[in-house]
């Protein structure tokens, strides 16, 4: 589980690295990012990013330790695990949508129908998950 733990926050520092880059491709609202939504949610002014990030890096390490003491390894399965939380928590999109402070601003339009925020969400899910799978080892083949 310490594996699975420590390739999670890998995983979410990758992801949190990588954001800037994926925003460039899918174009979300100004100043989006995951880093941004949680930090954003959990505290107010100049300190979101260092919230934010811790936040990310937790959520990583927890996502991380489930994967691998569900026997998930390897690349594919750090992948379909990673795509089926993002499908199952974007619904939790309309809480950030009535509650984050960028949304209420109208910094942000609404995220639960933005389809390149769904997109951005997809492919940072999706590194995350294949740089989680890959840490966390190849799958085990079973003894035929």
């Amino acid at each position: 589980m310490r594996r699975g733990a420590l390739a999670g926050v890998a995983a979410a520092a990758a992801w949190a690295a990588a954001e800037p880059l994926v925003a460039k491709g899918f174009s979300p609202p100004p100043g989006y990012s995951d880093v941004r939504m949680l930090g954003g949610l959990l505290t107010r002014g100049s300190g979101w990013r260092a919230v934010g990030l811790g936040a990310h890096l937790v959520n990583g390490a927890v996502f991380g330790a489930a994967f691998t003491a569900a026997g998930g390894r390897g690349w594919r399965q750090g992948l379909v695990a990673s795509q089926a939380e993002n499908l199952a928590l974007w619904p939790a999109m309309a809480i950030v949508d009535r509650l984050h402070p960028d949304r209420r601003s109208g910094a942000w339009p609404p995220l639960i129908s933005n389809a390149r925020v769904f997109g951005y969400e997809a492919a940072v899910h999706g590194l995350f998950g294949v740089v989680l799978g890959v840490l966390a080892g190849a799958p085990q083949r079973s003894a035929e």
